[in-house]
């Protein structure tokens, strides 16, 4: 999918979890090879040049685009699987695909995990009790710094949009154009599915997002401006400073 997935494994490495671990591995295979767009033989690049059709996808093509539908709606549109105009479901497909991965290795006993994929993170903690995940997040106009800590004391997702790395990459699906509102948005949900789906909206939506994510149960955001200023929705402090 363009990206590499990372694994962070706190607990007791068991037999059940070295398996859950390398089957985590061959099914981020598999979605590389159904989804990416990257590759001219994907059922997704297939699909979108009409060589298929929908029923000829394996089910978790549908299961994505029916996730993907549901982005659209929340999002009212911000969130596209076409945003130039071609099939392009990546901007859900990664963050369900970690989220999967996390739930393999939370099904064979590995509660103290973070699966990442490509910067977007799934995280578990087996308890109030444990050791916290500290997630530094990149200042996108400085490199090598930091513009803010993540404290995870519970399971959660954390997923950023920006154009550090790719630059003004995000359209509005409205109209097509980059949008340049943002120099990165990171936002804080409980499953990376929809988490990423929702950064990704919030960026394209503009100056319209923090309203949007403040409406939006279970979500926080933090967004850096091309400027250097910042803004947090109200309950970001819970998380980072």
């Amino acid at each position: 999918m363009g990206t590499v997935f990372s694994f962070e494994v706190r607990d007791r490495p068991t037999p059940a979890i070295r398996r859950a671990l390398a089957e985590a591995v061959r099914r981020l295979h598999r979605v590389d090879a159904v989804f990416s767009t990257y590759r001219p033989d994907s059922h997704v690049s297939r699909l979108d040049r009409g060589e298929i059709r929908l029923g000829d996808c394996p089910p978790e093509v549908h299961e994505v685009l029916s996730l993907c539908a549901r982005a659209v709606h929340d999002s009212e549109g911000y969130f596209s699987i076409t945003p130039a105009g071609a099939l392009d479901p990546s901007g859900l497909v990664k963050g369900w695909a970690a989220e999967a991965a996390s739930g393999l290795l939370y099904e064979a006993g590995a509660r103290h995990t973070c699966v990442n994929g490509g910067g977007d993170l799934q995280l578990r903690v087996p308890g109030p009790r444990s050791a916290p995940w500290r997630i530094g997040i990149a200042h996108p106009l400085h490199p090598g710094r930091l513009a803010t800590v993540v404290t995870v004391r519970e399971d959660l997702a954390v997923a950023t949009s920006g154009t550090a790395e790719r630059g003004a990459h995000i359209l509005d699906p409205h109209d097509g154009a980059p949008v340049t509102a943002f120099a990165s948005l990171t936002v804080i949900g409980p499953r990376l599915t929809m988490t990423d789906a929702y950064a990704t909206a919030a960026f394209a939506r503009g100056h319209g997002a923090r309203e949007w994510l403040e409406a939006l149960d279970g979500h926080e955001g933090l967004a850096i401006l091309p400027d250097g200023r910042q803004w947090r929705t109200s309950g970001f402090g819970r998380y980072g400073s």
